[in-house]
């Protein structure tokens, strides 16, 4: 238990002992500017957001509804689930320079700046809308403002320990921001768009690197991959469908136009159960982590040809017997069998003697494959493809270790396939450095621009 002397008039919001002591160090900025509170430089009050249900729309004729969840980190839009609401009210259509404030959840705080190019916007009622007066701040100053490390001291201050985080208009317009003169402020604005549109190029290389590698296995290969087409009406005789599955989906004509393409490429196709030394399914036990103990992976580590060990977590050191074989070793390959099936990662040395959970399975192969070349294999678009098809499960769809047995494998010899996984590790490395880059420029564009705010 800590002790401490809070005068009356330092109170100001909240009878928070925590948030009363650290508040201060947040507010006492050593800069050369004024200091204001956000609710200031506003040029009306903030704005909650629409509660409308969302649904399917046309980017080209409708309204865009903007939620929580369409917001990155970077406080870009994305672009993989837009959504109209059922009822557009015009006092929430988002005009130029408007501000969104997330208030709800996990990403509390996250902020977005509109610009008209993305055309027509409302806006979600889990999302606030701040107004800036361009007179006394650049809109786009506030918003990179709450990219820097302050603002996020802020926010994880102002959040409640307890329940879902939540941050109201109240408390966002308390926030104290430095204001320079609007030249600096537009200076600062040009530094930060100058970093992210950088970033932004170099991702996009990093992104086409990343998407030239199926077309490169395949080209090698000699397989070219027939223009696929899904079909309302199709025949399929009655010897195929008896003692099999009597889901139409999998008798689609696309699946054995793919099969096809295979066994015209310029190498014979084998079962991977033909190469496979040892296969088993991960363990599934209680989710108690400690801080230190068994390293667990778990299905958000494995990512298509690498395994992420940033958010790996412990299990205790008293359950190694329990876990038994559940245990990965430097080369072996494991294998997504749950929810997003079918993405494979060969397993490095940095993770080797792990434990992995039930939502993956594990097996090994011998000499006469590259292991690597097997993941790149099975992550590339035709593997993906027939792994939809033999998907079971009506809600979460899953692979067995029959399915991950009879996958069909290209086998070049073993140096064709040295070269494919050379190659193709060259191009994810490349990747991985651009996108590192562009992660660098963006720290270095805030250091400076803290320095120009912040003096230090």
């Amino acid at each position: 238990m800590q002790c401490f002397t809070v005068w009356s008039n330092e109170i100001e919001e909240r009878l928070d002992p925590y948030y009363v002591k650290s508040i201060s160090n947040i507010r006492n900025i050593n800069t050369n500017y004024q200091i204001v509170a956000l609710s200031s430089i506003l040029k009306e009050p903030p704005q909650y957001g629409a509660n409308e249900s969302a649904t399917d729309g046309n980017p080209k004729t409708d309204v865009r509804y903007i939620r929580i969840t369409d917001i990155d980190e970077f406080g870009n839009l994305k672009n993989n689930d837009w959504k109209t609401a059922t009822n557009v009210d015009e006092k929430y259509l988002l005009k130029e320079k408007d501000i969104l404030f997330a208030r709800s959840g996990a990403t509390a705080g996250k902020t977005f700046i509109y610009d008209k190019s993305i055309g027509k916007a409302i806006f979600a009622g889990y999302l606030i809308r701040f107004r800036i007066d361009e007179t006394k701040a650049n809109p786009s100053f506030v918003f990179y403002y709450t990219h820097l490390k302050r603002y996020n001291y802020w926010l994880k201050l102002i959040q409640r320990p307890s329940g879902q985080p939540n941050i109201n208009a109240e408390e966002f317009k308390s926030f104290k921001i430095p204001l320079p003169p609007l030249s600096i402020q537009n200076q600062i604005v040009d530094i930060m768009r100058s970093a992210y549109a950088q970033k932004k190029q170099m991702e996009a290389e990093a992104q086409k690197l990343l998407d030239s590698i199926d077309s490169y296995v395949l080209e090698e290969l000699g397989i070219k991959l027939p223009a696929v087409e899904a079909k309302m009406c199709f025949v399929v005789d009655l010897e195929e469908v008896q003692n099999n599955r009597m889901d139409a989906y999998y008798y689609q004509p696309t699946f054995e136009e793919v099969e096809k393409a295979l066994e015209e490429g310029k190498y014979r196709i084998e079962k991977l159960k033909e190469f496979i030394t040892k296969i088993h399914y991960g363990i599934s036990i209680e989710n108690v982590y400690v801080d230190e103990g068994i390293p667990l992976l778990r299905i958000l580590n494995l990512k298509p040809n690498k395994i992420d060990l940033r958010d790996v977590v412990n299990l205790e050191e008293s359950k190694r017997k329990e876990i038994g074989n559940g245990f990965v070793y430097e080369g072996d390959l494991l294998i997504s069998r749950s929810g997003s099936v079918g993405i494979v990662s060969v397993v490095p040395k940095e993770a080797d003697g792990f434990a992995f959970g039930s939502f993956m399975i594990k097996f090994c192969v011998n000499d006469e494959v590259n292991k690597e070349y097997v993941s790149i294999w099975l992550n590339n678009k035709i593997s993906k493809l027939l792994t939809e098809r033999e998907k079971i499960g009506a809600i979460q769809g899953n692979i067995t270790i029959s399915t991950i047995e009879n996958y069909l494998v290209p086998l070049p010899p073993l140096e064709i396939q040295n070269k494919i996984a050379g190659e193709v590790k060259r191009r994810i490395s490349e990747a991985e450095r651009l996108k590192a880059e562009a992660g660098r420029l963006i720290e270095e564009a805030k250091k400076q621009v803290e320095k120009m705010i912040l003096g230090n």
